[in-house]
């Protein structure tokens, strides 16, 4: 993985288990997918991720690898883990790396009206389901640990509601 500075600018490349464990700044992408009725897909996490399994998170993340553009690490996540085949995720938001982001250096990208299926890989995760910005935020308010901190970091920031 590749660990970079506080502007984004390559340092080194490391394993992603010491980046992380040493919360070194390194990039990642997170796709957030909705349907025409403008409500979010959320995956659940599969239980053998080594960072918060069984929890619900966004549509799809990764970090991107050695030298992909985050353009095409979103593409390439979006068919990883849910088998989703899209034309033009759209680059909405980017968030520098802070703690509060696991000091990653975020692009978000977003899938405004997905209609086409969504097949989760059971290796990554275990079920998804289109959730309205009512029930997202029970879920916020009332079931905090069934989700993860960047889900609802991002929920706190206002990010996760359709355009």
């Amino acid at each position: 993985m590749e660990v970079v500075d506080e502007d984004n600018r390559p340092l080194a490349v490391l394993p992603k288990g010491l980046v992380h464990r040493q919360l070194l700044r390194h990039r990642s992408v997170q796709v957030l997918v909705f349907n025409p009725e403008k409500k979010i897909y959320l995956q659940k996490r599969n239980n053998s991720k080594p960072f918060f399994p069984g929890r619900w998170d966004v549509s799809a993340r990764t970090h991107p690898r050695l030298g992909e553009a985050t353009y095409d690490a979103a593409l390439r996540i979006l068919h990883e883990e849910l088998c989703l085949e899209v034309e033009h995720p759209q680059l909405t938001r980017t968030l520098p790396s802070c703690p509060e982001t696991g000091f990653e250096h975020v692009s978000i990208f977003t899938v405004p009206k997905n209609t086409l299926p969504i097949i989760p890989n059971n290796d990554e995760v275990s079920e998804g389901y289109y959730f309205s910005r009512e029930e997202l935020t029970c879920l916020v308010k009332e079931f905090k640990e069934l989700l993860t901190p960047n889900l609802v970091t991002l929920w706190e920031a206002g990010l996760l509601a359709a355009s």
